[in-house]
């Protein structure tokens, strides 16, 4: 791989999907319906020790096995239902999008198998994909050439539609026609101190529209700075990336109930205005990579509402909302402080 790619930066044109050897190689898919429901799968595939030093035997799945475990998540909106687990073992493909872990979870670019328990469970391939159209940068711009970043972010599926089935706390839901997203973050260690994000499909003007967003701390030795990446597929096909310091800023100003996102660019503005009540969340477990454990990390609302508006040289092109969007603000200790409130009030996370 080189110690370029294994600091876990990647040059402009590079292969974003394939797994880098960093500390946490994570993996999620959104599934969205149109009658309101939300599922959601997550596996990071974490390294709890040093690479070794001969890797020329290495399989087309990255290993070795006996340093790699997996953290798998599973959840729904609505009913509360989260299933999550450590896993012994965990794999990430170097070559493209591929993700393994025993039985319990495997996917690829259009399939989805996720076995956490028999009430837990998704068989989904994916057809019809939109896949990031841009090959110089992903969702990281410029910050993805910078070595030894605590995390790097990339919005891969804007779209598709899935085929397949689920079962969630016992019953079964039918994925025929559901919109699909996914997306990877990597960094050398787990996550950021503090960050945010969004993702929302099934606007309300019936679009194919999707809109992302990803921000935090974000530090490599000396740098360290708070970045947002905001990423808008919108209805025509346009997709809008911002977020580069200087060239296309975005603020944020997030809390555990409300995200309110402003992007500009020479000609492109966006807005973003999102909420949630903090009692319909899941606190979401987050990797300790060398510890071999998960902890409470993110507070991950699944049926929040976000509302956008896009304007071009000041003329409104695009504005919508979606009440089925997904919406986290993430932190050890704020997840913790949480899960404290919640135990107080006599409440499961």
């Amino acid at each position: 791989m080189g110690w370029y790619r294994e600091s876990g930066a990647d040059r402009p044109f590079g292969n974003l999907l394939a797994a880098h050897g960093v500390a946490m190689e994570g993996y999620f898919w959104r599934f969205t319906l149109l009658d309101g429901r939300a599922l959601i799968a997550l596996a990071g595939v974490n390294r709890a020790g040093p690479l070794p030093r001969d890797r020329s035997s290495a399989s087309a799945v990255f290993g070795p096995s006996d340093q790699h475990w997996a953290t798998l998540g599973l959840a729904a909106y609505p009913g509360g239902t989260l299933y999550q687990a450590e896993h012994p073992t965990g794999a990430a493909d170097p070559h493209g999008l591929g993700v393994i872990a025993g039985d319990a979870f495997r996917g690829s670019e259009d399939e989805l198998h996720v076995h956490l328990s028999p009430e837990a469970r998704i068989d989904a391939t994916i057809l019809a994909p939109r896949p990031w159209p841009r090959a110089r940068f992903g969702g990281s711009s410029v910050f993805q050439t910078v070595p030894g970043l605590n995390q790097y972010w990339h919005p891969w599926l804007l779209g598709g539609t899935a085929k397949g089935t689920a079962v969630v706390g016992g019953e079964t839901w039918n994925l025929d026609g559901a919109t699909v997203y996914a997306e990877k973050n990597w960094g050398r260690g787990g996550f950021p101190e503090s960050w945010w994000w969004g993702q929302a499909q099934a606007f309300d003007d019936g679009s194919d529209a999707c809109v992302a967003f990803a921000g935090g701390q974000v530090h490599a030795g000396p740098l360290r700075t708070e970045v947002t990446g905001l990423v808008v597929l919108l209805p025509d096909g346009t997709l809008l990336r911002l977020g580069n310091p200087g060239t296309s800023p975005v603020r944020a100003r997030v809390t555990d109930e409300e995200w309110l996102l402003h992007g500009r660019s020479g000609r492109w503005e966006v807005e973003v205005r999102a909420d949630a009540p903090l009692d319909d969340a899941h606190v979401l477990p987050v990797p300790l990579p060398a510890e071999r454990r998960n902890v409470p990390g993110a507070i991950e609302h699944l049926g929040g509402r976000m509302r956008v508006r896009v304007r071009r040289s000041g003329r409104t092109v695009w504005q919508a909302t979606s009440n089925i969007a997904g919406l986290e603000h993430g932190g050890l200790d704020r997840a913790a402080a949480e899960l404290a409130r919640r135990e107080a009030a006599g409440r499961d996370g």
